[in-house]
């Protein structure tokens, strides 16, 4: 397997963070998860990481039933955190050598976010989980995988999702929706083919890196998406 990018940022839901759960996550999927970062970590790839705290607490979907949204990001935030302490020790116990960075200020559990720092760990071969968002409200996951992998100068964001790529419409729902192969940063924008969030697609738009949507759940799902196999949808130019 020969890999198509050199440093690359992958970007977990918290929803796929919970299996056939409810709610929290699921220590089968997160040992699935680091058995395949762990293949892509050995084809000598730097890997930065952003997860989602979906399956502790959507900060907009709380905000919208009458908490104060700040307060409802901050928590949303903090969920992302815990995510990330999660996604650490699973690596950890498979001996890849990894740090938490947060954008809010957690010291007791993780370091605080630092540019030329992270690019320290990832020179050294350790994988970099980015928590705590953008550290600010009102902005996505998304939004803040964006921002990482535009800091960390990635050749890739790798966007793990529940549908094996990008579709003409939800496949769950219209069973008429097709996947595209490969889809411009304009069409997904003009089109409103819910990828990712405006302010994210706009960013990896500026900063010309190609976001690759492959299915999670799929047998070795991040080496093939690295490696260029596999069913995937590329966005970029």
């Amino acid at each position: 397997m020969q890999p198509l990018y050199k440093r690359i940022l992958i970007k977990l839901s918290g929803e796929g963070l919970m299996g056939d759960k409810a709610f929290g996550m699921s220590p089968d999927v997160l040992g699935k998860i680091a058995k395949d970062i762990k293949k892509v970590h050995d084809l000598d790839v730097e890997i930065c990481i952003v997860v989602g705290g979906g399956n502790i607490f959507r900060g907009a979907k709380e905000a919208s039933e009458g908490i104060n949204r700040s307060v409802a990001d901050q928590v949303g935030m903090l969920g992302t955190v815990m995510n990330a302490l999660y996604v650490q020790d699973a690596l950890e116990k498979i001996d890849i050598p990894c740090r938490v960075m947060s954008g809010l200020n957690v010291p007791q559990v993780c370091e605080p976010y630092m540019y030329r720092k992270a690019l320290k760990h990832l020179s050294l071969g350790r994988v970099v989980i980015f928590a705590g968002g953008t550290g600010n409200p009102y902005f996505t996951t998304d939004t803040a995988a964006a921002l990482r992998a535009s800091e960390m100068q990635c050749d890739a964001l790798l966007k793990a999702t529940q549908v094996d790529g990008v579709y003409t419409a939800d496949p769950k729902k219209d069973p008429k929706a097709k996947r595209y192969k490969t889809v411009s940063y304009d069409e997904v924008l003009s089109k409103n083919l819910h990828v990712m969030d405006l302010t994210a697609i706009t960013l990896i738009k500026e900063s010309r890196i190609p976001i690759v949507v492959f299915e999670l759940k799929n047998k070795n799902a991040f080496t093939d998406a690295v490696c260029g196999k596999g069913t995937f949808t590329t966005i970029q130019n």
